[in-house]
């Protein structure tokens, strides 16, 4: 059902509330650009799958991750019962902008292993090979995607990257249309 509704508001806006342990922000969907990944993100968070998952990764000055009922980085689903395919078509607005700052694209393990973790981008990364999905941006509350990026964590990947101390909550995500 998501998808048709997707597909009837393509030329409309679609939005995502996400509440968080931090606060709010809200998100603008790119379904034009990314179709296939908008239509898994709106039917995981109607689904209520997003509600309750940490931000398990916290790239200092780069990313904030969530989307993985695990936590661990390691896990997820979509709503095609399996991983899909990458959107990164050069000719789209967001593929030519690139990964600025608020920007909101799949996490992977390689081309075409998208599921549902996502991150959001802290600065612009210009020097970011164009291997990840753009899916949409931050219009509201960056400020709370500040106060995420700059939580103590306990490192993992590398002295400025790993998993918060205190667990940071995505409570819920809300689909706006």
């Amino acid at each position: 059902m998501a998808w048709l509704l997707l597909s009837a508001c393509q030329k409309r806006a679609i939005k995502a509330e996400l509440e968080t342990s931090k606060g709010t922000l809200e998100l603008e969907l790119y379904a034009s650009d990314a179709p296939k990944t908008v239509r898994n993100f709106v039917g995981l968070a109607e689904q209520g799958y997003f509600d309750g998952l940490i931000f398990h990764r916290v790239a200092k000055g780069f990313v904030i991750q969530t989307g993985d009922s695990m936590g661990t980085g390691e896990g997820g689903r979509s709503i095609y019962g399996k991983e899909f395919e990458d959107e990164l078509y050069p000719s789209t607005p967001s593929f030519q902008a690139g990964y600025r700052r608020g920007v909101v694209a799949m996490a992977n393990r390689g081309p075409n292993t998208n599921l549902s973790q996502f991150f959001i981008v802290l600065q612009d990364a210009p020097w970011l090979e164009k291997n990840y999905t753009i899916f949409g941006k931050v219009i509201r509350g960056i400020a709370i995607v500040d106060s995420i990026g700059t939580v103590e964590i306990v490192p993992g990947f590398g002295p400025t990257d790993g998993k918060p101390k205190v667990d940071v909550v995505l409570k819920r995500v809300r689909i706006l249309r």
